[in-house]
């Protein structure tokens, strides 16, 4: 009995194994974080963003903000209520669902000016190799 548990809980590891080995953490913007004058839209070109990868923002605080927005806001850099704003300097998102995913400051004209803002597509883990059969049959 206690190998069959042995074999249920060795086959649930090995189904969320993938998806945790594909969690990537992507510090924007690299050595020069989240800040003005930079090319986000070359910095993200070369990467593949996936479910379960964190973007973390790394921005002196007070300086920036970060703001999760649709395609019609980022495009037009209408900015959420000041309530939605991640401003603590060092801030992560989690990548919970795939599409296209839209970020920008909100302090001044930093995303007007077209200098802070990160578009990005986020694909499934549907790529990832498949769990181990069950042990049990099916």
């Amino acid at each position: 009995m206690a190998s069959k548990q042995v074999y249920a809980i060795l086959a649930m590891m090995v189904a969320v194994l993938p998806a945790t080995t594909l969690a990537k953490v992507f510090v924007v913007g690299d050595e020069h974080g989240w800040t003005i004058n930079f090319d986000y839209k070359l910095w993200a070109a070369d990467k593949d963003f996936w479910v379960g990868a964190k973007l973390v923002f790394h921005d002196p605080v007070g300086v920036h903000s970060v703001f999760k927005v649709n395609g019609t806001a980022f495009q037009e850099c209408i900015k959420p209520p000041p309530s939605e704003a991640l401003i603590c300097g060092n801030d992560i998102i989690t990548l919970l669902t795939r599409g296209l995913k839209w970020y920008f400051c909100g302090v001044g004209k930093h995303s007007e000016v077209g200098s802070q803002k990160l578009a990005i597509s986020v694909q499934s883990i549907s790529r990832a190799p498949a769990p181990a059969p069950s042990p049990f049959g099916a």
